[in-house]
Parts: structure tokens; C-alpha cells; sequence
């Protein structure tokens, strides 16, 4: 079973090196369909799993001086306090009621955060362009970018602890939106300095929660590093246009599935 977790890994780490996407979008739903791990556990799991393993692309990123630090602090002040008290309503609160399915909440919230996520391939394009007629449609929106942003961190701030997706490609379409004509090196390299402390801080509830698979985590990362690394330099021969739509319909269909038939 060993080597399964390993290949497994290795498999989304190359999806996520030629995608970009980020691999709660994928290392989640596997570990639920095709491990059976309780799905709170799968999402503990992940974060730890997606902190440890974008670290590294901070530190590449900024050495480049594609990272806005403004923009992850204004994202960070409305997601790290809120996931913190996310995890502190999980484990003390809701936990704790008889009635609370915290599987089922799981399930939804991930099927929907996956219906987001493949949207947010799916519509790249719109989005950014979205973006750019807001900011010429309305000249005072500039003001409002920074609030807007914290507020942008806020709903991260819930939907990663719950689900461990949404700091990666819907993070992204975020800034893409609200930040439009920042280069897309920037947007990914930004996006990822904000992923990294989020995934870490909401892993280290879910640590405190006990809804973390340790063993599995060892597997799946030894897995799923070099599987980055060669990713990363196919992304070179395998063209974004044709990769982003096939992830985007994939996500969707197991969104769908969690969202509906859950």
C-alpha cells in the first residue's frame, strides 16, 4: 500500500509542477475516493502537505522579486487570524454539538470550493479582463482594492481550514481580479506567499485537532517532490491551453460530485 501513496504523490506532484494548480485541489479528493481517509483528516493532511511543499517556490519567487509583499500582508491580515478562529470554532464548537456532521461539512464545502477552483481556470482570461473594466469603469476603485483584498483573505481564512483548497488557483483568480495588470509571475509567486503561511497555520489546528495522518503525509511527500520537480520542466513542452481546460472539467466533475451526491 506503501508504494501506492508514493506513486499517488508523485502523480499530483506532477499535475500541480505543469499546472501551477495547487494539489489540495487533487491530493484531497484522492485521499477521500481512493484511500478512504476520513475526510477531515484528508484535509489536515493537505495542508501540512501543501505548506511543506510550496516553501521552496517562496523562497525561488523571491529571489526573482516576483512576489508583492504589500498585497500578501493586506490577504494575510484577513486570512491568518480568521483561520485561526476557524479551526478554534472546529475543534471547540461544532466538534462538539451531537447533531454536527463535520464529514458532511467537509464534503460540501470542498465540492464547492472544487466548483470555484475550475471556474477559475476555466474563466482566466474573463476575470483578469473583468478586473481591468472595473478599474477603468470606476476611478475610485483603487481605494476600495485594499479593503477588498483583507476581505478576500477573510473567506480564505474559512474555506482553507475546511476544505484545504482556495489559497492556490482560486487564490490566484482573486488577485488576478482585483490586481489585473500585475504580470502573471507576479500573480503566482504572490499568490504562493500567501499560501504557504495559511496552509502551515491552518495545518497546525488541524495538528492540535489530531486530524493529521503523519504516516501518510511521510508517503505522500516523498512522492510528490520529485514528481514537482519534473513537472515543473514539462511545463515548458506541455502547452497551459491545453492542460488548464481538461484540470478545469476534471475538478469540476469531482466538485459536482462532492456537492451533490455527497
Amino acid at each position: 500500500m506503501e508504494i501506492i501513496y508514493i506513486i499517488s504523490g508523485f502523480a499530483v506532484g506532477v499535475l500541480v509542477g505543469l499546472t501551477g494548480v495547487g494539489g489540495g485541489s487533487l491530493m484531497t479528493p484522492l485521499m477521500i475516493f481512493a484511500f478512504n481517509v476520513q475526510p477531515i483528516v484528508a484535509v489536515g493532511t493537505d495542508l501540512l502537505f501543501a505548506a511543506i511543499t510550496k516553501t521552496g517556490g517562496i523562497i525561488s519567487h523571491n529571489r526573482r522579486g516576483t512576489i508583492c509583499w504589500n498585497i500578501v500582508g493586506w490577504m494575510a491580515l484577513g486570512s491568518l487570524p480568521t483561520a485561526v478562529l476557524t479551526v478554534y470554532v472546529l475543534d471547540n464548537v461544532l466538534t462538539h454539538s451531537p447533531d454536527f456532521q463535520i464529514d458532511a461539512l467537509v464534503n460540501t464545502s470542498l465540492g464547492v470550493a472544487l466548483i470555484l477552483t475550475a471556474f477559475a481556470l476555466y474563466l482566466k482570461n474573463t476575470i483578469q479582463h473583468s478586473g481591468e473594466g472595473i478599474k477603468k469603469l470606476l476611478p475610485s476603485w483603487k481605494q476600495w482594492r485594499t479593503p477588498v483584498t483583507i476581505l478576500a483573505g477573510v473567506m480564505l481564512g474559512i474555506l482553507v481550514p475546511i476544505t484545504s483548497i482556495g489559497a492556490g488557483a482560486f487564490g490566484a483568480a482573486i488577485l488576478l481580479f482585483l490586481y489585473p495588470s500585475l504580470p502573471t509571475m507576479r500573480v503566482v509567486g504572490t499568490d504562493l506567499a500567501h499560501a504557504v503561511p495559511l496552509t502551515a497555520i491552518a495545518g497546525m489546528g488541524h495538528m492540535q485537532m489530531g486530524t493529521v495522518d503523519y504516516t501518510l503525509l511521510a508517503y505522500l511527500l516523498a512522492g510528490s517532490l520529485p514528481g514537482i520537480f519534473i513537472g515543473s520542466h514539462m511545463s515548458t513542452v506541455v502547452p497551459e491551453k491545453v492542460m488548464r481546460p481538461i484540470l478545469a472539467t476534471m475538478l469540476l466533475l469531482i466538485g459536482l460530485k462532492f456537492a451533490v451526491f455527497s
